[in-house]
C-alpha cells in the first residue's frame, strides 16, 4: 500500500507506515555507505512521464532517468523532494505518492533510489540545469536507455 500526501502534507509529519522513510534523515555519507537520493515519476495532465538526460560529465552520463536529487546531511525525504523539483525542474511539488525504494550497487557507488510518484505540480517543467528534458509515453520508456537502477522503477510503474 503506498501512501499519499496532498500539498497540505508536504514537509510535515506522515503518519502511516511510510514515516520512517519520509522523515529519515541521512547523517553522512562515506564513500562506503550508499547514497539516498529521492527520484521522481512526475505525470502530466495527458499521462505522459518526465525524464531527464544525465549531464555527460556526470556518472551515467548522457542515458535518461527520473528526475533525481540527493537527499542532504539532516534533510527530510519531503524537503528533498520539494527542493530538487524546483532547483532541476522549476516546478513545485502540489501532491505525491510513494512508488518503492530500490537499493542498487554499482561498482563505483550503492544508491537508494527513494520514488515518488509525482500527479499534481505547479509550474512548467524545464530544464533549469541545462538538462535535456521530455515528456514520454509510459510505453516507450523501453526505447530508452536508462541506468540499470531506474530499470526497477521502469517495472514498478508498468505493474
Amino acid at each position: 500500500m503506498n501512501s499519499l500526501l496532498t500539498k497540505n502534507d508536504v514537509g510535515e509529519t506522515i503518519t502511516d507506515f511510510r514515516a520512517e522513510v519520509v522523515n529519515r534523515k541521512i547523517t553522512t555519507i562515506t564513500a562506503n555507505e550508499v547514497l539516498h537520493v529521492v527520484a521522481t515519476a512526475i505525470f502530466n495532465k495527458q499521462g505522459d512521464l518526465l525524464i531527464a538526460q544525465r549531464p555527460l560529465d556526470k556518472h551515467m552520463g548522457g542515458l535518461w532517468e527520473f528526475p533525481v536529487g540527493k537527499v542532504e546531511a539532516g534533510d527530510a525525504v519531503t524537503n528533498a523532494l520539494c527542493r530538487e523539483l524546483d532547483e532541476e525542474l522549476g516546478i513545485q511539488l502540489l501532491s505525491l505518492e510513494s512508488l518503492i525504494c530500490i537499493e542498487h550497487a554499482y561498482p563505483e557507488k550503492t544508491v537508494l533510489l527513494d520514488v515518488w510518484i509525482v500527479s499534481d505540480f505547479g509550474g512548467e517543467a524545464y530544464g533549469r540545469e541545462g538538462q535535456a528534458v521530455q515528456w514520454v509515453a509510459l510505453n516507450r520508456l523501453d526505447r530508452l536507455e536508462f541506468p540499470e537502477a531506474n530499470h526497477g522503477i521502469i517495472e514498478a510503474l508498468n505493474i
